[in-house]
C-alpha cells in the first residue's frame, strides 16, 4: 500500500481543521477499522455497469427518477475488465460498504478523476451506494459554478454543507439530481504528493448530520481510498 497524507496534513490542505477542530483521534480509529474490515470481510460484489439518469440541458439532470436506456459501463474509461481494475473495484466496493454500516447516509459514491473516452477530463463514479446518480462530471471551471463535485475536483477544498435549503436561501450553487438531499459533504482524494485524484460525495435526507464525528469517518475513508484507486 502507497503512502498517503497524514491525517493533519489532510484536514489542513481539505480546509476542514477551521470547522471541525482536531479530530485526529477519531479519524485514527476509523482508519484502523477501516482497515480490519477490509482485510477480513467477504469480496463485495463490484459493479461494472449501473443506471444513469437522463441528462437534459446543460448537463443537469432531468427529472428526478428519469433514468437513461443504457447504463453506464466502467470499462471503457478504465480500459477493459482487467484483474486489477477488477481488484481495485473489490476494495472501493468494500469501503463503500463500511462508509455505509458506520454512517446509515442515504448515499456516498467514490470518484476518481481521470480523461473519458471522448478526452475530457472528468470525476467518475467507481463504486457506491444509493439511488442512481450521474456516472460523470466534468472537470472545468464552468461546470464548477453549477457543481460541488467538480468544484471539490478542481480546488482540493472540501464543501460541507448542513442544510441544502439554507445553502441555497443564501444564493449558493446546487446541482439538484435528487430533491430528497438536505445536506451533503464533498472531500477531495489526494495522492502522497498532494495531487487532487478525485472526490468522495455524501448525502443525506436530514439536516445537520456532519458533526464532528461523521467528518471524521469521512476523512478516515478519504485516506484509505487513494491506495486502491485503479
Amino acid at each position: 500500500m502507497s503512502v498517503t497524507l497524514s491525517v493533519s496534513d489532510y484536514l489542513r490542505d481539505s480546509g476542514l481543521a477551521p470547522q471541525f477542530g482536531d479530530i485526529s483521534a477519531k479519524v485514527a480509529q476509523f482508519q484502523a477499522q477501516l482497515r480490519q474490515f477490509i482485510a477480513t470481510e467477504p469480496v463485495p460484489e463490484i459493479k461494472w455497469q449501473y443506471q444513469v439518469p437522463e441528462l437534459g440541458e446543460g448537463g443537469a439532470c432531468s427529472l428526478f427518477g428519469q433514468l437513461a436506456d443504457e447504463p453506464y459501463d466502467l470499462s471503457a474509461i478504465l480500459g477493459g475488465q482487467t484483474a486489477a481494475n477488477e481488484q481495485a473495484l473489490q476494495k472501493l466496493s468494500a469501503i463503500v460498504a463500511f462508509y455505509q454500516q458506520h454512517s446509515a447516509l442515504d448515499w456516498f459514491g467514490i470518484y476518481q478523476a481521470r480523461s473519458n473516452v471522448a478526452g475530457e477530463q472528468v470525476l467518475v463514479k467507481l463504486a457506491y451506494y444509493g439511488a442512481a446518480s450521474r456516472a460523470e462530471f466534468p472537470l472545468n471551471s464552468e461546470f464548477a459554478k453549477i457543481s460541488n463535485n467538480s468544484t471539490v475536483g478542481l480546488s482540493g477544498k472540501a464543501k460541507v454543507i448542513n442544510d441544502v435549503a439554507a445553502y441555497l436561501g443564501t444564493g449558493g450553487e446546487y446541482y439538484t439530481c435528487d430533491p430528497k438531499v438536505q445536506a451533503e459533504a464533498c472531500l477531495p482524494l489526494y495522492n502522497q504528493s498532494g495531487k487532487i485524484i478525485g472526490i468522495v460525495d455524501a448525502e443525506d435526507f436530514n439536516k445537520n448530520v456532519f458533526t464532528a464525528d461523521a467528518m471524521a469517518l469521512l476523512v478516515a475513508v478519504c485516506l484509505t481510498i487513494p491506495a486502491y484507486l485503479p
